[in-house]
């Protein structure tokens, strides 16, 4: 299976048949007027009021350690295309590659790049982990982008970028701030979310994903950088060979949202096996 994607269509093409995922291409990510406007709009004004360097010193200080002891019935309030259960968008994408031919440790990329949510069973609403229908979860989802540095005006509502305290600090609101330029996308500090703990979770249980599922899971919520051509200055020759691994993977993230509901039962012995293969074992949380 392929996907075509133009202007105006979205439509996964398999075994030579057509079938709408129900939505045009240039309706997804709208953040102007959603029907989710206001539940992202205030996901996002909190998320940039909130994500410093100090909060993410913070955060990888309290989920580093790894030793909490499983993706329910979250709902994203970043995301202006689904309302549907997170797992149930997990599976979407990991099917998407599935049918396209990808290896399989890509298909299991495709099941975990949104399980960090998971932090939401331990998080705290005023750490912005509540995850609950109506919670903050403002440190969970949403764009990321490079705290430490100033942030882009190409990030979503660029309005709130003047909230966020570290733009009022010197150390931080200039172009390069606190890194060196090619210092490498592996030496930043995103703004906490799911992305960077599953990274590290993975990371922690020795996880045998190739470096490029990594980078995946790590970067997938930066459109600033993937999208939008930002923070090129810290980027080595490997950055952008992972680039269009992440660009690769972003097509089946975003253009799989879709009201048809995956069959979870049906589907999970098969992705079990994976997660037993490049996984195995007990996994610390």
């Amino acid at each position: 299976m392929n996907i075509n994607v133009s202007m105006r269509t979205v439509a996964v093409v398999e075994t030579g048949s057509l079938m709408n995922m129900g939505k045009f291409v240039d309706e997804f990510r709208n953040y102007k007027d959603s029907d989710r406007q206001a539940i992202v709009e205030r996901h996002y004004r909190l998320m940039r009021a909130n994500q410093t360097v100090e909060f993410h010193e913070k955060m990888q200080k309290y989920w580093g350690t790894f030793n909490r002891a499983q993706l329910s019935r979250y709902v994203d309030s970043s995301d202006p295309d689904s309302s549907l259960p997170n797992l149930e968008h997990m599976l979407q994408t990991a099917e998407a590659i599935r049918a396209a031919g990808h290896p399989d440790w890509f298909q299991l990329v495709g099941l975990l790049h949104d399980m960090g949510k998971i932090q939401y069973l331990w998080g705290k609403a005023c750490d912005g982990q509540q995850g609950t229908a109506d919670g903050d979860q403002w440190a969970l989802g949403g764009d990321t982008w490079v705290v430490g540095c100033a942030i882009p005006d190409t990030a979503v509502f660029p309005q709130f970028n003047a909230l966020n305290p570290d733009m009022q600090d010197e150390r931080y609101n200039i172009p390069n701030g606190m890194y060196q330029e090619h210092c490498g996308l592996a030496n930043l500090k995103f703004a906490w979310g799911h992305d960077e703990y599953m990274y590290q979770m993975l990371v922690f249980n020795k996880a045998t994903i190739p470096e490029e599922g990594l980078a995946m899971i790590r970067y997938h919520s930066c459109y600033p950088w993937h999208n939008k051509g930002e923070y090129h200055q810290f980027m080595t020759d490997d950055d952008w060979e992972l680039l269009d691994w992440v660009l690769e993977f972003n097509k089946f993230d975003l253009y799989t949202k879709a009201d048809k509901r995956p069959d979870v039962a049906a589907l999970w012995p098969y992705y079990q096996s994976l997660i037993d293969k490049y996984m195995p074992g007990k996994l610390w949380w």
